[in-house]
């Protein structure tokens, strides 16, 4: 048997291949990296706050509550942050969410949700959302919204949480609170019913085989009044859902199923348009569209029913032109995308 090594040089020539091959592994390792990091950026993400439970009853109920959440963003495909269940955690629940928050801002374009579950309190001053240690305000949280540019979905499901809807309003957010306004204080049991409904067949009202935020916000708040109603109980929770930036929302009992049997003083359309554009998980055929199409198709969805509301104030013969423009546009997007 021939050497084509001298004895002992074994170790010293795995040491050359390891110092040539670690280079090449540092590269793979930093590609993977950046590539992960490019998939989440380019994923619409799900951030879900646990707030402070105060007794055991309210901390199983909310971890219940927070698991249907993450389920259904899971099937949904989102890049999902948990915040308030790690018990090791370094730093506090608080930090841990503005650093989410930060971290959303280097992702604009992509839809973010923000699913807050727990108590909340309001002194007639500020509201606030109870965190394991220092709580966050609504005025708090709006400062650290500012430089996201995403659309944006924000459930707040404590109690009075009605303030945070004034502070975070905007054109790109659809904005839920379990309570109409800041003085409803007792325990919401809204976020009950909302962590359900959001992935629930039977509160699709329109029957496109998937449930939007606006359909299960619906469902979730006529629940909540059934239960308060069925167990005799006096409604202390009013849910209102804001999607046009205005800030004061409206409540499921000014609809009847998804039409209005309210009209605004000004003759604008009630909110819901946008939230019903919403889908956690959504059907087949929406799967099958770009994110780019998505968003064209709301935007003429978003300007048809603006039009409408314009109706009485154009000539007929320009309210008509004008929609048959949009109309014409909507169904070639449509033809062009297989639907």
């Amino acid at each position: 048997m021939i050497e084509l090594w001298p004895r002992g040089t074994g170790s010293l020539l795995q040491n050359i291949r390891i110092g040539m091959l670690l280079p090449v592994l540092f590269a793979l390792v930093a590609h993977s990296v950046r590539a992960d990091e490019t998939a989440v950026s380019k994923t619409p993400t799900m951030i879900v706050v646990v707030g402070a439970s105060g007794v055991e009853q309210f901390e199983s109920m909310f971890a219940e509550w927070a698991d249907r959440w993450i389920a259904a963003a899971q099937q949904a495909g989102l890049h999902v942050i948990v915040i308030g269940r790690d018990t090791d955690a370094t730093e506090t629940d608080r930090q841990r969410l503005r650093s989410a928050i930060d971290q959303a801002a280097k992702s604009p374009g992509i839809e973010l949700w923000l699913v807050m579950i727990g108590h909340g309190t309001f002194d007639r001053r500020e509201a606030r959302f109870n965190l394991r240690g220092p709580d966050v305000s609504a005025r708090e949280l709006a400062d650290w919204l500012k430089p996201v540019d995403r659309p944006m979905a924000i459930i707040n499901c404590a109690s009075a949480s009605a303030p945070f809807v004034t502070a975070l309003a905007s054109p790109k957010r659809v904005l839920i609170a379990s309570t109409k306004s800041g003085s409803e204080q007792n325990f919401a049991r809204f976020g009950d019913f909302m962590s359900q409904a959001i992935v629930d067949p039977t509160a699709d009202l329109d029957k496109d085989d998937q449930t939007s935020l606006w359909e299960a916000f619906l469902k979730a708040a006529r629940r909540t009044a059934e239960y308060y109603s069925t167990d005799g109980r006096l409604l202390t929770e009013h849910a209102v859902l804001d999607d046009t930036g205005d800030g004061q929302g409206v409540r499921s009992d000014q609809f009847r199923g998804l039409t209005p049997i309210e009209q605004t003083s000004d003759g604008k359309p009630l909110d819901g348009q946008r939230a019903h554009q919403w889908h956690l998980v959504r059907n087949l055929s929406d799967q099958s569209l770009s994110l780019e199409v998505r968003q064209k198709r709301d935007g003429l969805e978003d300007a048809i029913l603006k039009l409408k509301t314009q109706k009485k104030s154009l000539a007929s013969a320009e309210y008509l032109s004008q929609l048959e423009r949009l109309l014409v546009e909507l169904a070639e997007l449509n033809e062009s995308a297989g639907r």
